[in-house]
């Protein structure tokens, strides 16, 4: 007599392998959910703290330096005014800081200097105007940064009186 040996060739039955792809794709689907959920929010950004000195010169000029910031800005997210105290007169002076005009430019009537050459504002970087020019001399001037997406002031300061 010759026994004989049956060969089961199925390594999983069907309704274990069905259980096990249905796992393996509530898994993979949730990995790309919590993956894709970082770049899905939008995160954002406090509006940029600084402080500045402010020098008026014997030649007609003020340098605003930057003393403080808290973080590196775009300067072409930067505006700036220059505001007379009675804006029924004179209208603001108002600008861009990137504008080829402003940005590294000497001899205009405002002027940004990048320290670092970093094309970002950063703490050092400085605004020259010249208030001789302007006529921004009285001391009733004042200089204010926005940073427009935000909406925010970074900078208001007066302007201090030429001697």
């Amino acid at each position: 007599m010759r026994a004989s040996i049956q060969r089961d060739d199925e390594a999983v039955s069907p309704v274990i392998a069905t259980v096990l792809l249905l796992a393996i794709t509530v898994m993979l689907s949730s990995m790309v959910f919590v993956l894709m959920q970082g770049a899905l929010t939008t995160v954002e950004k406090s509006a940029p703290q600084a402080t500045v000195s402010v020098r008026a010169l014997d030649n007609g000029f003020h340098v605003i330096r930057i003393t403080s910031l808290d973080q590196s800005v775009d300067p072409a997210r930067l505006q700036f005014d220059l505001l007379p105290a009675n804006l029924t007169q004179d209208s603001p002076l108002r600008g861009q800081v990137n504008d080829a005009d402003v940005y590294g430019v000497v001899g205009s009537d405002v002027s940004f200097h990048d320290r670092d050459a970093g094309y970002s504002v950063t703490q050092g970087d400085y605004f020259v105007i010249d208030s001789q020019s302007i006529g921004s001399t009285d001391g009733t001037w004042s200089f204010r940064l926005i940073e427009e997406a935000a909406g925010a002031v970074i900078i208001d300061v007066r302007l201090p009186a030429m001697a």
